[in-house]
């Protein structure tokens, strides 16, 4: 399994503020896209890309273009945070939204829906998974098994913060899927939150009051 945690400034800064507290929705919002315009960055960084030719005001010019199509799969609430920025690096990405949740109890996934196609393109290309919170791996291993029945052939899990214990069920459930995060923390407490972690990323970008 290949996993990448970002170092760059502009990553850090957004991270301390995600994690403050007192942190309002409205800046919430705005720092999950400033570090996911950086996540988007490093995760399409490797996608092949095709020779071709256009036309400038002057001239013929060589140009290279995204070999293949792809998709986006956000995992609601949390995850729709995370979509705009990949949506502008990949405008002409597929979308499909999956409704996945955890029992606070038993902390296993719970499906409430997904828009991903029972069968994908056979043409697809690269699925990113876009999950924030990579706390147990349940949920994003229930995704990613959800994609590949339907014949997904290479996923990235692109993650804000993640734990070690999340990441150790993905390298045992799925050690071919890449994951890309922006801190990965110390540990997950008793009721499996991520700490330090940023508290829930759905509720502090969508609060219900």
């Amino acid at each position: 399994m290949s996993l990448q945690v970002l170092d760059h400034p502009v990553a850090k800064d957004a991270l301390s503020r995600l994690r403050d507290k007192s942190t309002l929705p409205v800046d919430f919002r705005r720092e999950i896209c400033r570090l996911s315009s950086l996540l988007a960055f490093e995760a399409t960084r490797y996608l092949t890309t095709i020779e071709t030719t256009v036309s400038t005001p002057l001239a013929i010019s060589k140009a290279e273009i995204i070999a293949r199509r792809h998709a986006i799969v956000p995992i609601m609430r949390a995850g729709d945070g995370m979509l705009e920025t990949f949506r502008i690096l990949l405008p002409n990405a597929l979308i499909w939204h999956m409704y996945v949740s955890r029992d606070e109890e038993t902390f296993k996934p719970h499906c409430h829906g997904s828009k991903v196609p029972k069968h994908v393109p056979p043409d697809l290309g690269t699925c990113f998974l876009l999950d924030p919170m990579l706390a147990t791996g349940g949920s994003a291993s229930f995704a990613i098994s959800h994609l590949k029945n339907a014949g997904a052939k290479h996923i990235v899990l692109v993650g804000v913060v993640g734990a070690p214990e999340g990441a150790a069920k993905l390298e045992r459930d799925h050690p071919d899927v890449s994951i890309f995060l922006g801190a990965m923390d110390v540990c997950l407490n008793e009721k499996a939150y991520i700490v330090p972690g940023l508290g829930d990323a759905g509720d502090r970008q969508y609060p219900v009051e």
